[in-house]
């Protein structure tokens, strides 16, 4: 039987990089950035100090890696609940919905609400963000208009007022949520939105 082709360079390199991520991401999970040191992250890797700079310029640097893994993530599970229905209404309420469950789920809590913009600062945070959450968000504002469900207008700062209110009430369940409060802020957003309605609109 022949033996399995050692990986390449390149292959091994990724190898290394995922696993240093992906130790990083489960200590960060359980105790907060702030208490994890890099001989830490190493160690639970298996590789050495010199291998993480390799990829990494600093404990920050791979804390980045770390929280655009599970921003793309939330992402996902975003787009596969709004994807869930065919009407551009109920794409927009269930993509709320998976965002305001995805925030309370310890991971990303701790790392994306928590730590997040602790770490990278409330600019470089918030530009992460608007990367790709606020991209759907506009996308579904601009096809809402068109199908005229809702009226016409700017969209660019409904789409910011909307996800402030999102990632505030997100911030909010991350710190104080009890079983209830999900289905309860859920509620009073499924209220604000509808009154954003073209009257008629189905």
């Amino acid at each position: 039987m022949a033996k399995p082709t050692a990986p390449g360079k390149a292959e091994a390199a990724a190898q290394t990089r995922d696993r240093l991520v992906s130790r990083a991401r489960s200590l960060f999970a359980r105790r907060g950035y702030a208490d994890v040191g890099l001989t830490e992250i190493v160690a639970h890797a298996g590789v050495t100090k010199g291998a993480l700079y390799h990829h990494f310029d600093s404990k920050a640097d791979l804390f980045r890696a770390v929280i655009a893994q599970v921003h793309d993530e939330v992402g996902e599970r975003v787009a596969a609940a709004a994807e869930a229905s065919e009407d551009p209404w109920e794409q927009l309420l269930h993509g709320c919905d998976a965002f305001l469950r995805a925030s309370v789920d310890p991971v990303t809590q701790r790392i994306l609400l928590i730590d997040g913009p602790a770490v990278l600062g409330w600019r470089e945070w918030k530009a992460l963000d608007a990367s790709a959450s606020e991209r759907h968000l506009t996308e579904m504002i601009e096809e809402l208009i068109e199908e005229e469900v809702l009226p016409t207008q700017p969209v660019k700062p409904l789409v910011h007022l909307l996800s402030g209110a999102m990632n505030e009430a997100a911030l909010w369940l991350a710190h104080a949520s009890g079983p209830d409060d999900i289905a309860a802020t859920m509620r009073a957003l499924t209220a604000m939105l509808d009154g954003l309605r073209r009257p008629g609109a189905k």
